[in-house]
């Protein structure tokens, strides 16, 4: 019998370099069994690598990772069976109907009609059994390749930017597939995303990742909360400023300047406390206030505070 486990998924101190690039640099990670957790971050950051080690596509450096407690050495049938993969890009072949695709992926798993059944109805595609790959859009390509990964009615799904390039219609539509899982079985969700709305509407746990390493994690109020802010007082000016003219005012947590656009922005406190002081500096030093904004803070401004740029940047 395989050793019972607490967590669907345990990355131990696992390290992935190429050559002078820290793709991953020593993460720690569990994943708990009908968790859905998103890892966002920039292209870059290292979500996609972490992801394929997990899938056993790569192989760490150092450090270990356990899917129900078992490493992939010596038992690949059996964790293929439990992982349901979407890859960051996916082939089809073009000449293959939508029926023949799931037919030919389902064959790998000796299972017959009424799974491949249940994938069409899932996913939306029965009107679209009879079409060529060839001609799907975009979106219904991703259903597609979303109703592959669930063939083998895989315990743990890990998608790889399931929704990059698509149309918001048809990133929602993904989005209530993935819901309606999450409502009718028990299963784990690892999603690799750039977009902040989805990791929000999908998961409840965010893990913040860039350049290898974990930045921060949690529910969206968790991270909100750690970073003692909830507002922020958004500007763009006419000149240059110092990075330290802010530091003295009471409850403004932290500053970030962008010297090529004069964009900046405090995390505060509170606004309506902060903001006069804010204000009568600007005025102080003769500074032209080209823009200015006040509002709740959100992940991209989370993601700018701890790196210097926006989370969406590619």
């Amino acid at each position: 019998m395989p050793p019972l486990a607490t967590q669907d998924i345990q990355a131990i101190n696992v390290k992935k370099y190429f050559k002078e690039v820290k793709a991953v640099d020593g993460i720690d990670l569990e994943i708990q069994t009908g968790e859905f957790v998103a890892l966002l971050g920039p292209n870059g950051a290292g979500k996609t690598t972490l992801v394929e080690m997990i899938e056993g596509i790569q192989k760490p450096d150092a450090g270990e990772i356990l899917i129900r407690g078992q490493h992939w050495k010596n038992n690949q049938d059996i964790l293929h069976r439990i992982l349901g993969i979407s890859l960051q890009e996916n082939y089809f072949f073009d000449k293959l109907t939508v029926l023949e695709t799931l037919t030919l992926f389902a064959s790998f798993y000796g299972l017959r009609g009424q799974r491949i059944s249940g994938m069409l109805e899932l996913t939306g595609l029965q009107e679209k059994r009879k079409e060529y790959v060839k001609n799907l859009s975009g979106g219904q390509r991703q259903k597609l390749a979303l109703g592959i990964a669930l063939l083998n009615d895989a315990q743990i799904l890990l998608l790889d930017e399931p929704t990059t390039g698509l149309d918001p219609g048809s990133r929602r539509e993904i989005w209530n597939i993935l819901n309606r899982l999450r409502s009718e079985r028990n299963i784990s969700l690892i999603l690799t995303t750039h977009y902040m709305e989805e990791a929000e509407f999908l998961c409840e746990r965010i893990i913040i990742m860039d350049k290898g390493k974990i930045l921060a994690q949690g529910s969206l109020q968790q991270l909100l909360a750690q970073n003692k802010s909830h507002e922020i007082i958004e500007f763009s000016l006419e000149q240059e400023i110092s990075e330290t003219l802010f530091s003295d005012i009471p409850g403004v947590y932290k500053f970030v300047w962008d010297g090529k656009t004069k964009k900046g922005h405090l995390l505060v406190e509170q606004i309506v406390i902060q903001l006069p002081f804010f204000l009568n500096r600007i005025r102080q030093q003769n500074f032209t206030l080209k823009s200015l904004e006040c509002r709740q803070i959100t992940l991209d401004d989370l993601f700018i505070s701890m790196t210097g740029r926006h989370l969406t940047q590619m």
